[in-house]
């Protein structure tokens, strides 16, 4: 049965940790406007085309409100980090959305990223000690790829980085398709927001120099700055966003440099390709999970085909990051290619706003691996390597590697 009459299901199953399935490249070729069953048995429709899905970012018709009545759930019990009423709480468009993003989006520029390179380094560096220290074969996901960037945010958002274990729990659980039950998302959930309520007052009694304690000092809506609730939701999804995507992407990102033993090589002997190698593995990451889902609020066209108000659209930048129509041998990993417009951290007015922090973490940790671990290798077959499953973003659970 091809894809054009079947409903698939979504995510669409995978056995291999870095290569993509084969129905993307079909959905692309067939039926670039396809229907999912997800996880919770509701219909949505899925854009795996590179022009659509920069098409549908971008389109302020296709918004976050997933918990409208008709919207579909995604998992089963409903809530998590898309549809749940927390997600609302930061306007989804317009004016609101935009003075959001400029009060938070002063403290990811490039700029200041770029004042925060030498700290990453010294954290990277000192984690790698300890693996070292530690004998081999280190596990490079647990050992460098999770501590890393929860240090980073802990520390931009004046948090103690001892609770990372914590947040940690909170934020899969906040991220749960399947693995969770609706109590222990509850739970959790009821936990995480106490815990960023106490992070705020004290904040308010005695502010540091830390983006929540700037967000509180410029005053309420009526001052120009943000509600309590907004606030406190914004440090929900900037711990949630700022350590579980990046912690992924660097398991990955090192997997799939050494899967063939080539790429690294080619990285050891020109280092300047650094940025263009980060680049090529966001945008051949097969493994970057669920996507993005957005509700339609009105009728509206996609390649052809007439999509009713009320419809759920799944955006799979993953897909349309393989599209032949946008990438010259797109299947192919080029550790120089540029420009490359992938679209792994969306496009428009939504697009990641921690994506400048992403990119300097991912380039350090490249960097420091390079210089002290050159002749790092996995320590088991690329076959054997496995998905994280049941979450909103895609991982590994493991990343064995010796040197």
């Amino acid at each position: 049965m091809s894809v054009n009459e079947q409903v698939l299901r979504y995510p669409i199953p995978n056995d291999t940790a870095l290569e993509p399935p084969a129905e993307w490249a079909e959905l692309r070729g067939e039926c670039p406007v396809a229907h999912v069953r997800l996880p919770s048995g509701d219909q949505a429709t899925l854009l795996t085309r590179y022009e659509d899905v920069r098409k549908v970012l971008a389109d302020p018709r296709f918004t976050r409100q997933l918990n409208a009545p008709d919207a579909a759930r995604l998992s089963a019990e409903g809530g998590g980090v898309f549809s749940s009423e927390m997600a609302q709480v930061i306007p989804d468009g317009g004016d609101g959305h935009q003075h959001w993003r400029r009060l938070v989006g002063k403290w990811f520029t490039a700029k200041r990223m770029a004042a925060l390179r030498p700290a990453m380094t010294r954290i990277a560096e000192r984690l790698v000690d300890d693996m070292v220290e530690r004998g081999r074969p280190g596990d490079l996901r647990a050992d460098l790829g999770f501590p890393l960037p929860i240090y980073v945010i802990c520390d931009m958002l004046g948090v103690p980085d001892a609770d990372r274990d914590r947040f940690s729990y909170w934020s899969d659980t906040l991220l749960n398709l399947t693995r969770y039950s609706q109590a222990e998302v509850e739970a959790a959930q009821g936990e995480f927001f106490q815990y960023m309520s106490g992070h705020l007052a004290a904040k308010r009694a005695e502010p540091g120099e830390d983006l929540l304690s700037e967000l509180i000092a410029a005053g309420g809506p009526e001052d120009g700055g943000l509600s309590d609730l907004q606030i406190l939701v914004t440090g929900m999804g900037l711990l949630v966003a700022g350590h579980e995507t990046t912690a992924n992407m660097i398991g990955k990102m090192v997997s799939m440099l050494l899967a063939d033993r080539g790429r690294w090589e080619r990285l050891l002997a020109d280092p300047s390709l650094i940025r263009t190698a980060v680049e090529e593995t966001l945008r051949l990451d097969a493994n970057a999970g669920f996507g993005l889902p957005r509700y339609l609020r009105e009728e509206t066209e996609v390649s052809g085909t007439t999509l009713p108000r009320g419809t759920t659209v799944v955006c799979s930048m993953a897909a349309a990051n393989r599209d032949e129509r946008a990438f010259e041998a797109a299947a192919e990993m080029d550790l120089s290619r540029s420009p490359n417009p992938h679209l792994a951290f969306g496009v428009g007015a939504h697009s990641c706003l921690g994506q400048a922090l992403a990119r300097t973490e991912l380039q350090v940790v490249l960097e420091v691996l390079l210089r002290r671990l050159p002749t790092l290798e996995l320590a088991v077959p690329v076959r054997e390597l496995e998905r994280v499953e049941g979450l909103a973003v895609g991982g590994l659970r493991t990343v064995p590697v010796r040197w």
